[in-house]
Parts: C-alpha cells; sequence; structure tokens
C-alpha cells in the first residue's frame, strides 16, 4: 500500500484487483473482506434534522467474498468471484434491504497474461473504478463528495438529479479487461437488457487508466438504454424523472503524487434523455472534483472539493460539496478516521455529516 496513503491503496493496485484478476492468480479458495462502522452526526440537505448514528461504512461499504481460480495450462485460469456487501451496525446482507446477496460482484471467467480477462455474471463499472480512484475519499458513501455527485440522489424542488443510473455493479453482464501494455489498460462492459424481442434496453460502457510512475490518469464512458421506464432505479416514479429513454456520461481524472502531498482532479458530464411527454425536458449534469492527500504521521489528510451544476428546461441548481478527513494507520490491515462532509444546493438549507470510525480489512 501507498506510504502516503495506505487505507486507499495504489490506484494501480485497486484497478488491478477489481479488473485484472491478478489478486486471483493463486490455486484455491480465498475469504476476504472488510469491515468499517462509524459514529458520528447525519444531516442531508433539505432535511433540517440531524440523525446521530452508529454506522456500517463510514469510509468504505463493509464486504466479504469467496474468490478462486483454477490453472488451466498454456497461461490460462478459470477465476470466480462472489462479493457481499454487508451492514455491520444490525448484521443485514446488502447495502440497503433489498439488495441481492451477492451485489458487489458474482462472476465467473477466464484469464490469460496474454489475451486479457473475461468475467461474466454482475461485475463492476469500469465507470465505477474510474470514480473512486480518483478522489482521496474513494468510494464512501457517507463522506466522498464525488461519490454524492455521481452516485446519489440530489433535488432542490424544481430539478431532480437522478445520479449515475444503473447502480455500480451491472447484472447480466460481460466485462473484458485488456493485458495492461506500459502501464495503459482498457475495460469494456456490456449489459444485455434480457428483454424477449427487444435488444435496445441495453447497458454499455468502459474506461481506460494509465499509471506510470507517480501520474495516473482515466477515461470513462457509459451509456444505458431504456424501452419504457427506468430499471434499476428505485425512485422512478419522481414526476421530474418520468419517460427517461437513455442516460450517458463520460469523466476525466488524474492524479500525481508529489511525495509531500498527492493532488487529484476529476471532470464529469451526465446527460439523461427525457422523452418529449415531460415537459422539463433532458438532466444536464456538470460537475467538477480537486483533491489531495497529505501524508502526516502514520496516516493521511485527506481534502476534497467538488462543485456542481445540474439543469433541466425549466431550472436549475448549483451545488458545492466539500469534506476533510484523517485516516490513521493502527496496522497494515486497520485504521481509524475522523471525517466531515459539507453539501449546499442552491435554494435549501446545506446539509453536513461528522463521524469517527474504524475500518479492518481480513
Amino acid at each position: 500500500m501507498s506510504k502516503h496513503y495506505k487505507p486507499a491503496l495504489k490506484l494501480a493496485a485497486i484497478a488491478a484487483v477489481l479488473y485484472s484478476g491478478a489478486t486471483l492468480a493463486q490455486s484455491g479458495v480465498t475469504l476476504y473482506g472488510q469491515a468499517d462502522m462509524f459514529v458520528g452526526g447525519i444531516k442531508s440537505p433539505g432535511t433540517g434534522e440531524r440523525a446521530f448514528v452508529a454506522n456500517s461504512g463510514g469510509m468504505q461499504t463493509s464486504y466479504w467474498g469467496i474468490k478462486g481460480s483454477e490453472d488451466l495450462g498454456a497461461g490460462t485460469r478459470a477465476i470466480f468471484d462472489l462479493n457481499a456487501f454487508y451492514r455491520t451496525d444490525n448484521g443485514r446482507v446488502g447495502r440497503f434491504d433489498g439488495d441481492s446477496m451477492f451485489s458487489r460482484n458474482a462472476f465467473v471467467g477466464l484469464e490469460n497474461s496474454n489475451y486479457g480477462t473475461l468475467k461474466l455474471g454482475r461485475n463492476t463499472t469500469p465507470y465505477f473504478v474510474s470514480t473512486i480512484i480518483f478522489n482521496p475519499l474513494i468510494d464512501s458513501y457517507v463522506f466522498s463528495p464525488m461519490v454524492f455527485h455521481t452516485y446519489l440522489t440530489a433535488a432542490n424542488g424544481t430539478v431532480f438529479d437522478p445520479g449515475i443510473i444503473g447502480d455500480s455493479g451491472w447484472n447480466n453482464s460481460l466485462l473484458y479487461s485488456t493485458p495492461t501494455w506500459g502501464g495503459l489498460t482498457a475495460n469494456f462492459i456490456y449489459g444485455l437488457g434480457e428483454n424477449a424481442g427487444n435488444y435496445s434496453q441495453n447497458k454499455w460502457g468502459g474506461n481506460v487508466t494509465y499509471f506510470n510512475g507517480n501520474f495516473g490518469a482515466t477515461l470513462a464512458f457509459q451509456q444505458v438504454k431504456f424501452d419504457n421506464a427506468p430499471f434499476d432505479v428505485t425512485n422512478s416514479t419522481n414526476p421530474l424523472l418520468t419517460g427517461v429513454s437513455k442516460q450517458t456520461a463520460v469523466q476525466g481524472g488524474i492524479s500525481y503524487d508529489f511525495t509531500i502531498v498527492k493532488l487529484f482532479a476529476q471532470a464529469q458530464y451526465i446527460k439523461t434523455s427525457i422523452s418529449a411527454a415531460n415537459p422539463n425536458g433532458d438532466i444536464k449534469h456538470t460537475n467538477g472534483q480537486v483533491g489531495a492527500s497529505v501524508p502526516v504521521g502514520a496516516g493521511a489528510v485527506l481534502a476534497t472539493y467538488a462543485y456542481g451544476k445540474t439543469e433541466n428546461a425549466v431550472s436549475d441548481f448549483k451545488r458545492n460539496t466539500f469534506a476533510l478527513a484523517y485516516d490513521y494507520n493502527l496496522s497494515k490491515r486497520t485504521d481509524v478516521y475522523a471525517a466531515y462532509y459539507y453539501d449546499k444546493i442552491t435554494g435549501i438549507e446545506h446539509g453536513d455529516s461528522f463521524g469517527v470510525g474504524i475500518r479492518h480489512k481480513f
């Protein structure tokens, strides 16, 4: 792990774990995962009231998994990974009630050092990986501004922003990852709609990542199509979201480690296409993020700021979000953290959250 920010891991290492299958090279089966728990207060924008909580997944969502491989000869391995989210605060399966058991990953595939890796099943999307490895608070759904701007909904009463539609993992998908050439890796994903007689209900996307010494960069794209109403969207009954036909998203990110500080930057555009029957029109989301990780003692100070604008044909809102955290390593597998998150959307009261927690990897 990076000496500057061990809990986050090296960017290249995270990408390798999620894509290349490099961690599956051993024979047999491995049990692995992490447990993350924090205590703090949460207030969402516009709610006015704060909830004091002891919740799972402050810095990262808790998960456990079983993975393994078999050497088939000629440089080829059969691989599998069954990976489940869970909640340490109540012992329940999934990120929320109703979430499937192996919602993080559930695939079987083939890996070859010369030809790449093919995975079939439920796969983490390349777009999600590009989102989390180029911001200092990675995939925190409690304290990471980039995750909020990308994967969580937001509204101010006149405009509704659905965030990325289709979740961070896709069912019924094929994921292909190329071998790494000089630090460059490409990943492509396609999710079948499984709608008999109609092939338009589908998802596809991909990313390119490049790591060379202290420098890293990525470019990601995805598109989700719908025949009638959005699938994988729990809030599809929102009147500002009805009539969705397609969503496209593109994102770029860079990072550079100057040793005394590691800097991150991201830019993103998401367009949710709405049918002409909805007078509010298409939803357009634009945002950017800058952040830093500064090594201090056995840990790192993490700081990030994100600015965004969401608009339709009727109105718009702006969003300013920042987070500050300190993550301290007790060992190679256990860290403690303290974090603060602030979120302001035009026209409504700001939200903010704070907490202290512990994370253990096994």
